[in-house]
């Protein structure tokens, strides 16, 4: 039996790591910042919309979807059942050499993850988090880096394209990685707009930083973690261009 919208979107929240508590508060801030009330929603609410597939208004279409990241659009799509021939992305087992894909499941998944036509697609001027596409598991979104997102550059340059895992926010510690290519990268969201780059946390848990490459200009940043600033998802993959098109 097909899972109603209910089902899905308590699946949703809770690949976000979200309580129906921390749902009610996120929406009040959002209903604060939009001065209108009818955004708020509560756990009670939500509760029952999960549990009993309720229909749902545009207002609370809306804001569940600015907290999951995800368009009114998006939501409304959640009825529908994934492909069944969706490649199970976390299983495909890494080659054993380097290889020239013709055919075969690897060269389907790379196609499915990587933009067509990548030296041709414009740069934009700000880190992007690109709309979800029905191809992708639901927690994988792709995003790109914008010309004026200079953390990680020279080692990532703008129009890379990263692959980006939203079941994987929590920000590791020190002892889980090596080096600078071992260490995780994170894609967040914050007031002005879309960032990617090492990340840390302080003792705490109450402040995240944001580390850029040694050799970039730019300063650490930082905001008050969970309240400023929002993990998207830990990047499990990228497509860097070396290439420029003509125009740029």
């Amino acid at each position: 039996m097909m899972e109603g919208i209910g089902g899905r979107l308590r699946a949703v929240r809770e690949k976000w790591g979200l309580t129906l508590r921390e749902v009610e508060e996120r929406s009040a801030r959002v209903a604060q910042q939009l001065g209108d009330q009818s955004y708020k929603i509560s756990a009670s609410w939500l509760n029952r919309v999960e549990c009993e597939d309720r229909i749902l208004s545009s207002a609370k279409l809306i804001v569940l979807g600015v907290i999951y990241s995800l368009s009114a659009e998006d939501l409304l799509s959640l009825h529908q059942q994934a492909p069944k021939d969706e490649l199970p992305y976390e299983q495909i087992s890494e080659p054993n050499t380097t290889l020239l894909l013709n055919r075969g499941p690897l060269e389907s998944y790379v196609r499915r993850i990587l933009p067509d036509r990548i030296v041709d697609e414009p740069v934009p001027e700000q880190t992007t988090l690109l709309p979800p596409e029905e191809y992708l598991p639901a927690h994988y979104r792709r995003g790109v880096f914008g010309r004026q997102d200079k953390t990680m550059e020279p080692m990532i340059k703008a129009g890379t394209f990263v692959l980006i895992n939203t079941q994987k926010r929590v920000i590791a510690h020190r002892r889980e990685w090596v080096n600078e290519f071992d260490r995780p990268l994170y894609f967040l969201y914050t007031r002005t707009g879309y960032v990617c780059g090492w990340c840390e946390l302080d003792r705490f848990g109450s402040w995240l930083t944001l580390v850029p490459h040694y050799a970039s200009y730019l300063p650490t940043r930082r905001w008050k973690y969970r309240l400023e600033i929002e993990v998207v998802g830990r990047v499990a993959a990228m497509l860097q261009r070396f290439e420029q098109t003509s125009a740029q």
